[in-house]
């Protein structure tokens, strides 16, 4: 039911009164063009904020607990999982926006929702949907736009489905909230995997690139701090979200060390082939048994980690 009134008048007057504090080239709470189904709206929660409890409470959200960043379904308490990854790149990104007086709200959105619609196994149960959609449909898969599509199923507002569809691919995001949350997301993965490469053995504090390291930290919290404050002083006062050449190619470089080593080294090379064969077994299951590729898709990418292990031993 739509609020109306006193209740409704003062919230907005606050809101907007937030909105000026803003900078320039930030998107205003109250400016939203909407959702593509209209809906009343809130007495007590900007547009943005309804978005980040949908996500919150969502059970794709809740699933992403269950699928980790590198490696399947380790043993231990410690190592990253898809919803730690995506609160660190929340936390970190919301820091971003309030230095650079942009919408928290929506930043935090964005953050929450990107890697909604991930596969279990990380990327390499990615590429293996990708790769099986491929052979049998002609079709592709990107976790982006499985996100995109669970936050339209859940009518986020634009700007937030802008976010989390661009916020890997070709595509730039609209809003300054959006680039940020594209940027951070590489910060976090890169730093917390190598937290989690040196925990599981495959690499020691002393394989990491010595020029890299020297420019960035010889910790994860130095590099993060490190990386966190040159984004914002290259970002203020400008309509765009900048690294320092230095900064930013000893970030790309340290990120091609990490796919060298970890992501794609030989050491990786047992989990994929795992993973490949736990997502290609239960896919073409689901195919043999009638399933519509939309459900396919929807049902495997919402997988979690030990669920499809179990799965596949199944069939």
């Amino acid at each position: 039911m739509e609020v109306v009134g006193p209740e409704r008048m003062a919230f907005v007057e606050r809101i907007r009164a937030l909105d000026e504090g803003l900078s320039p080239f930030a998107v205003r709470s109250l400016d939203t063009p909407g959702r593509e189904l209209p809906e009343d709206e809130c007495g007590v929660r900007t547009e943005f904020q309804r978005d980040r409890d949908r996500i919150v409470h969502s059970k794709p959200f809740r699933r992403l607990k269950g699928k980790t960043q590198v490696f399947i379904d380790p043993e231990g308490d410690h190592y990253r999982t898809r919803m730690t990854h995506t609160l660190e790149t929340t936390a970190i990104s919301r820091v971003v926006a309030r230095a650079l007086r942009l919408n928290e709200d929506l930043t935090e959105a964005i953050g929450l929702g990107h890697d909604m619609g991930h596969t279990p196994f990380g990327h390499a149960g990615e590429d293996a949907l990708d790769a099986s959609l491929q052979e049998r449909f002609g079709r592709r898969f990107r976790h982006n736009e499985q996100s995109l599509r669970i936050a339209r199923s859940l009518n986020l507002t634009n700007e937030v489905c802008d976010g989390i569809l661009t916020h890997t691919g070709q595509r730039e995001p609209a809003s300054l909230e959006g680039k940020i949350v594209r940027l951070v997301d590489r910060v976090a993965y890169i730093n917390h995997d190598i937290d989690d490469a040196v925990r599981y053995g495959l690499l020691d504090e002393d394989d990491l690139p010595y020029e890299e390291i020297a420019i960035l930290g010889d910790s994860g919290s130095k590099r993060i701090d490190r990386l966190v404050h040159d984004i914002v002083e290259r970002s203020e006062g400008v309509d765009d979200i900048r690294q320092s050449a230095e900064v930013g190619e000893a970030m790309l470089s340290l990120r091609a060390f990490m796919f060298e080593r970890v992501y794609l080294g030989p050491q990786a090379a047992p989990e994929h082939e795992k993973a490949h064969g736990v997502v290609r077994a239960i896919f073409e299951h689901l195919v043999e048994r009638g399933d519509g590729v939309d459900e396919i898709v929807d049902y495997l990418a919402g997988m979690t980690d030990r669920f499809a292990l179990t799965y596949a031993e199944t069939i």
